[in-house]
C-alpha cells in the first residue's frame, strides 16, 4: 500500500509543478499531457483526468504484484518532480542576475 501512497503523492506534486510551469508561461513538454490538456473540457480537468488514468494503471500494477515496476515509476516521478523544482528555482528572478 505504501507504493500507492507514494505514487499518489508524487502525482500530486507533478500536477503542482506542471501548474507552476504553466503559470510561468512555459509550455508543457510531454506530448501526452499536452494532448490531455488540449482535449479535456479545460486544461486542468484534462490534466486531472490523465492523473486518474495513471492512478488506475498504478492500481493494476499493485493488484498484479508488479511492485518493482511501480517502485521504478515512483523513482522516475521523484526525479522528475525534483528536476521541475530545480528548474523553477533557477528560473526565479533571484537567479536571473
Amino acid at each position: 500500500m505504501k507504493l500507492l501512497v507514494e505514487f499518489t503523492y508524487l502525482q500530486m506534486l507533478d500536477v503542482l509543478t506542471t501548474l507552476a510551469f504553466l503559470m510561468q508561461g512555459v509550455a508543457e513538454a510531454n506530448p501526452i499531457v499536452n494532448w490531455a490538456m488540449d482535449t479535456g473540457p479545460s486544461p486542468m480537468i484534462g490534466l486531472v483526468m490523465l492523473k486518474f488514468a495513471a492512478f488506475g494503471l498504478a492500481l493494476v500494477c499493485f493488484a498484479q504484484a508488479r511492485h518493482k515496476l511501480l517502485q521504478k515509476v515512483n523513482v522516475f516521478f521523484a526525479v522528475l518532480v525534483a528536476w521541475n523544482l530545480f528548474a523553477l528555482i533557477l528560473a526565479s528572478p533571484i537567479f536571473q542576475g
